[in-house]
């Protein structure tokens, strides 16, 4: 759709000529997410309100062009690409902490706030806001919601989904609304909330949400158990869990990636190791050092060649830094990555581990795979040149094989990076004609004119 000069002009009228730019520069700056593919938009705009976003949008149904929402652009599957042109609505300036209610364990937040600094800020009036994906020093709230974000402590405390109580939302046909409570229960009507979560930006513009808290945890105990076999590694989260212990974490790497992290960061990690378990339990002070005891006791019983507690809060936080560095350090491997975050159940995980293994051996190709194995996420990542045609025609009949055999266990071909435009051609496999033509026609209700972030999930 090509914007007019005239249409320009409002926008322009509408954010304020210093919220506005056409220059390629800053378009340059909005084109492109962590799948490292480019789209140019037609012009980047930073609202300040509600107001002004429905009046974008009312604008946008008038005079037909398309408008997509962004946060901090970290997102892995291209949810926040203008891949058919059009508007960037950038929503740096949404980046209020509105009130953390401590009596009622809520926080009103606006979407632009970044997700570490939300952190700290709740962790002062000693309260706790799980939801911890690996890029939360840079990532923002509006767009955890938009991916229903988890991080490595879903495993005992859920994803974002879990959180969100209620938001405000601009509707793609500029209508402004309200849903859910302030409250833990509410059941008046249909979960619009839940509808929004996940939905990647395509339903509406989240301006402002309540999410929920918990108390901070007294303790944090963090211990790293190394294995020469990535089975067994496996087999040992499942003990734990069967053991009846729910820990914070249970973040694996396996070799591939301990090697690259070494080399990046040069920290002393056991190179020689097939997998290493790098997990935290919280709680009351007791009860997390009996429980890291225990699961001290059950890694070694289960085969692990050695295993380490944290003796400090820095020593963890190295340990952390280690697992977070992981991503970027991954292209020491090969010029570009194709990453997947598959889940499967996590007594399957030994089955999936053997079949990345059988597709590395049988491509070629290297491959590394980390994540979240307390709840069976795993990050599948191939290294490649994409230039390279043979390379690439590999990698994507391996992703082929991947999410066919994640299916077949009974797992999800995406965890907490959504289906954007990355995984959009392969939606089908997972959802059946059915249920997707109920998922089009509520995005036709909500947006009739197909204004509002184009391209995104559906096939």
């Amino acid at each position: 759709m090509a914007i007019s000069d005239k249409t320009f002009k409002k926008l322009k009228d509408i954010a304020g000529k210093s919220n506005f730019s056409r220059a390629k520069e800053d378009l340059v700056c909005y084109a492109y997410d962590a799948t490292a593919q480019t789209y140019l938009p037609d012009a980047v705009l930073f609202p300040q309100n509600a107001l002004e976003i429905s009046a974008i949008l009312k604008l946008a149904n008038k005079d037909s062009f398309f408008v997509i929402p962004r946060g901090a652009g970290s997102g892995m599957t291209g949810g926040s690409l203008a891949v058919k042109g059009g508007i960037i609505l950038a929503m740096t300036r949404f980046n209020r902490i509105l009130k953390i209610d401590k009596e009622n364990l809520i926080a009103s937040v606006e979407p632009g706030v970044v997700t570490g600094r939300f952190h700290k800020a709740v962790e002062k009036e000693n309260l706790f806001y799980p939801p911890d994906p690996s890029s939360s020093e840079f990532c923002t709230l509006g767009g955890n919601l938009a991916e229903c974000a988890g991080g490595p402590r879903a495993v005992k405390y859920g994803v974002t989904r879990d959180y969100v109580l209620g938001i405000e939302a601009v509707l793609p046909t500029g209508e402004i609304i309200n849903t859910g409570v302030s409250t833990t229960k509410g059941v008046v009507g249909y979960d619009l909330t839940r509808l929004f979560i996940g939905s990647e930006g395509t339903l509406g513009v989240i301006t402002r949400m309540t999410l929920r808290l918990l108390p901070l945890p007294e303790a944090v105990s963090t211990m790293t158990a190394v294995f020469n076999n990535m089975e067994t590694a496996a087999k040992a989260v499942s003990a734990i869990i069967r053991y009846g212990i729910i820990p914070r974490t249970i973040e694996y790497m396996d070799n591939a990636s301990i090697r690259c992290v070494e080399e990046y960061l040069n920290m002393g990690l056991p190179v020689n190791s097939e997998a290493l378990l790098l997990i935290d339990v919280d709680g009351k002070e007791k009860e997390v050092e009996i429980a890291i005891n225990q699961i001290k006791e059950l890694c070694i019983s289960q085969g692990a060649a050695n295993v380490e507690k944290a003796r400090t809060k820095e020593d963890a936080a190295k340990l952390w830094k280690a697992r977070k560095a992981i991503s970027p350090a991954l292209f020491r491997y090969g010029r570009d990555k194709i990453n997947e975050d598959i889940v499967v159940p996590r007594n399957k995980i030994p089955d999936m581990v053997k079949k990345i293994d059988e597709l590395r051996k049988k491509t070629g190709l290297a491959m590394v795979s980390f994540g979240h194995a307390g709840d069976g996420n795993i990050h599948f990542n191939i290294m490649l040149d994409k230039k390279n045609k043979e390379e690439l025609k590999k990698a994507e009949a391996a992703v082929e094989a991947l999410f066919g055999y994640t299916l077949e266990l009974g797992g999800t071909i995406s965890g907490e990076h959504g289906v954007g435009i990355t995984k959009s051609p392969y939606i089908q496999k997972e959802i059946g004609a059915v249920e997707l033509g109920l998922m089009k026609k509520i995005k036709k209700i909500f947006d009739p004119n197909g204004v509002l972030n184009p391209g995104k999930i559906f096939p």
